[in-house]
């Protein structure tokens, strides 16, 4: 039989669509053509699959026209993963194997030069958007791949370290030896991460960091250096909720396209992310051509902590407002589009100043060297809309060093999460989402205002001149603040603390 169907798949987002690898050969010039829209690293293939074959004693048929179609055309195809099956495909046109017989599989595998099975990037994403998908086929792996992959459950995946192994798994009966089947890579045990109790002083940061890891807010802390705003930041992970199995595999799987990969030491452990301020806006948002998922998809269930918030570049922050609103970010391109989840607790830390210590000369001795106007330029760098949309906005002013080595140790970080997720087990069982997740349409069912609180909040609101983003932010870190009192409706204290978390920028 001079053609042969392969079954692989493809990786466009988290989506795994499928591809059909056509492998057609003919009499005629001697040439090996690949076609589908494959970029170079696919078409690179061909050395390797030739070289490949040869080496493990399998025939190439040099005298051939080898045609290799990637189908659907219009889809993009890159990495190496589309190695084995063109190897296969060639083998089975060649009549070396039975063509029914391996399509009954599906396979992916970039093979090296002496048929060594090498992983392919983003084989979590592949089980996942396998599964989504409904396949039934098997899918054949490289082992460290596979045992990747596995992670997803109701998978039939197998394990392959050589092409030999598979050309032999595919033999007609008794020939045949069947691939063993994967299994999920032990786990590493979680990491021990830093404690609250650290943090010596800073009452009213630490309790703004509290309220944020209960509802899922973000959370910008402005005080001159050294105050502990990057301290404070590094301890929200211990005080999250573990994360549950879906939200596991999708950031596992997002991690397992970017160029470092999945690390199983880091499995149910909340990812934080933090850039250079010197990040661009796609390596922040993502981008590239196929589209790769940047650090907001990167940190998705868990931290992005954005240290000198106003030392990013202006358009890298301004990228940041839709996907703080949505929960997602889409990548388009002129030739393709991806779409990524980046549901993720933004936490800012920056100065009030250029200098830094704008008010802490009583504290440290030191003066702000800033003019009025060199002070409004640098606060200036963060757009009032993306103000709008950080939920908590809280001062981390500078202590004595007198009063800060007397000072005893803070509450420990076990404690406090004993709290958060008591809260954040009542607005689950009320709405099934944090609150920071919840539509402008449900907060009048779930955040219900006595009449005083109603007067309270109005208020407010007039006087502050607030936009109505800023109105319901505030209802939501309200809804979260009575939660953590195990409240039912919203009293007038909850308001009261949740606008002393809205009140911007020191001398804006």
């Amino acid at each position: 039989m001079s053609l042969a169907v392969i079954h692989s798949r493809a990786l466009d987002g988290l989506e795994a669509p499928e591809v059909t690898v056509e492998v057609h050969l003919a009499n005629g010039l001697p040439s090996f053509t690949l076609v589908g829209l494959a970029d170079t690293e696919v078409k690179e293939a061909r050395e390797r699959v030739r070289a490949a074959l040869l080496q493990c004693g399998l025939p190439f048929p040099h005298n051939k026209r080898i045609t290799v179609n990637l189908a659907p055309a219009d889809l993009p195809k890159e990495s190496g993963r589309f190695d084995l099956p063109i190897a296969l495909g060639i083998i089975a046109a060649n009549g070396q194997l039975d063509a029914q017989r391996v399509a009954q599989f599906e396979f992916a595998g970039e093979l090296s030069l002496a048929g060594e099975l090498r992983p392919v990037r983003g084989a979590l994403a592949l089980g996942l958007g396998l599964k989504r998908s409904g396949a039934t086929r098997p899918l054949v792996l490289p082992a460290a791949s596979a045992d990747e992959a596995a992670l997803v459950h109701g998978l039939s995946i197998h394990r392959a370290t050589h092409l030999l192994e598979v050309v032999q798994s595919l033999l007609p009966g008794d020939e045949a030896q069947p691939l063993p089947l994967a299994a999920a890579a032990p786990l590493a045990l979680r990491d021990e991460l830093a404690d609250l109790r650290d943090v010596k002083g800073q009452a009213a940061a630490k309790r703004a960091l509290e309220v944020a890891a209960a509802g899922g807010h973000s959370l910008l802390m402005v005080g001159p250096p050294g105050t502990g705003k990057s301290m404070l930041a590094q301890r929200l992970p211990g005080l999250l909720p573990p994360m549950g199995d879906d939200e596991a595999l999708a950031s596992a799987a997002l991690h397992s396209l970017a160029a470092g990969g999945f690390d199983a030491a880091r499995w149910r452990q909340r990812p934080v992310r933090s850039p250079h301020h010197s990040a661009s806006a796609p390596a922040l948002v993502g981008g590239g051509s196929p589209p790769r998922p940047g650090e907001i998809s990167l940190a998705h269930g868990g931290v992005l902590f954005l240290d000198e918030l106003p030392e990013f570049p202006r358009s890298a922050l301004e990228a940041l407002r839709e996907p703080l609103e949505s929960g997602r970010i889409t990548i388009s391109r002129a030739a393709r589009q991806a779409a990524y989840p980046a549901r993720f607790q933004l936490i800012a830390a920056m100065n009030p100043c250029p200098c830094g210590y704008l008010g802490a000369f009583a504290a440290t001795g030191k003066s702000c060297r800033c003019t009025p106007d060199a002070v409004a330029r640098y606060q200036g760098r963060l757009s009032g809309p993306l103000l709008d949309r950080i939920d908590l906005q809280v001062e981390v002013p500078a202590i004595k060093s007198a009063e800060l080595l007397a000072q005893p140790d803070g509450e420990p970080s076990a404690a406090v999460a004993q709290r958060v997720n008591a809260a954040r087990e009542r607005a689950l069982a009320r709405q099934g989402l944090a609150n920071a997740e919840l539509e402008a349409s449900t907060l009048n069912e779930h955040a219900v205002l006595g009449t005083a609180a109603s007067r309270f909040l109005q208020s407010a609101a007039d006087r502050l001149g607030w936009s109505g983003r800023s109105l319901h932010r505030t209802l939501k870190v309200a809804r979260t603040i009575a939660d953590l009192a195990a409240a039912r409706n919203i009293e007038v204290p909850h308001l009261a603390e949740a606008l002393q978390y809205r009140r911007g920028l020191p001398n804006a």
